[in-house]
């Protein structure tokens, strides 16, 4: 529906509101919601009851909220201090029943942030200061702790969790139940505990439309990364003519090179 046919914002009467709250056209607010300003609610959004969002706090347009969702509450963090840190979420954002969403702290750029139509699934948690890509999928149960980075269209398995500080890559596969202490790098698989990268992430690269030209690229780099023996920074040298050719390759070169955590290249490794 178009901003200008959208009907005038709806706040059940049983919902709860205070502060400032700014609402675009087409809002609904259902019974027993907790809107607690200062937020900003964008076109089209819907708040089911008895979700929770506290500000300060902005959603674009056509953000979902179900019940018992709590977002934009204060930090799990022993340093903060009740400053007016924000969640800042784009456009097109589901938040499933029992998913909480931290805001940020001063100490981590005082911003927790989502970009655009990403999917939190039931009893996701994200953490104080991350900062999400868009059309990222989060399965039931995914856990990420503080100062996490994830890229666009990165998936993640069921009950997954990610320690503090690691950054997964763009079209990046999580699997079910991995715990992921290092980062994960673009176009990858990772699995177990504590993760590894175990793949190259054929079918999500499929589905974004990469080349098979590209793909085999990327393959190649991989094998080179991920299964020859030998130091780390050797097999970084050769795939630098494989970069000079592909510029995936050179973007998963990148990542590595800017990696602070390190990346786990076998299990136990």
């Amino acid at each position: 529906m178009t901003a200008s046919r959208r009907p005038p914002p709806f706040v059940h009467p049983a919902a709860v509101v205070t502060g400032r709250v700014r609402w675009g056209a087409g809002v609904a607010v259902g019974p027993l919601a907790v809107l607690r300003g200062p937020l900003r609610l964008g076109p089209g959004s819907i708040v089911a009851g008895p979700a929770v969002l506290e500000g300060p706090a902005v959603f674009g347009r056509d953000t979902r909220v179900h019940p018992f969702a709590v977002l934009g509450g204060p930090p799990q963090d022993r340093t903060y201090d009740g400053e007016p840190t924000r969640l800042v979420c784009g456009d097109g954002n589901v938040f499933r029943e029992h998913v909480t969403v931290h805001r940020g702290t001063r100490k981590g750029g005082g911003v927790t942030r989502l970009g655009h139509r990403n999917l939190l699934m039931a009893g996701v948690h994200v953490a104080h200061d991350c900062r999400l890509g868009d059309e990222i999928q989060l399965a039931n149960g995914v856990l990420l702790a503080g100062h996490v980075q994830v890229g666009d269209h990165a998936v993640f398995g069921g009950h997954a969790a990610v320690a503090p500080f690691v950054r997964v890559g763009r079209i990046a596969m999580i699997a079910g139940g991995a715990m992921v202490d290092r980062d994960v790098p673009p176009f990858c698989v990772a699995r177990g505990d504590r993760a590894w990268v175990a793949a190259l992430n054929v079918v999500g690269l499929r589905r974004r439309g990469v080349s098979a030209r590209a793909v085999e690229a990327l393959h190649r780099a991989f094998q080179i990364l991920f299964r020859e023996p030998g130091p780390f920074a050797a097999a970084l040298r050769a795939c630098a003519p494989l970069a000079r050719r592909e510029p995936l390759v050179a973007e998963l070169l990148r990542f590595l090179r800017r990696s602070r955590l390190g990346v786990r290249r076998a299990p136990g490794g």
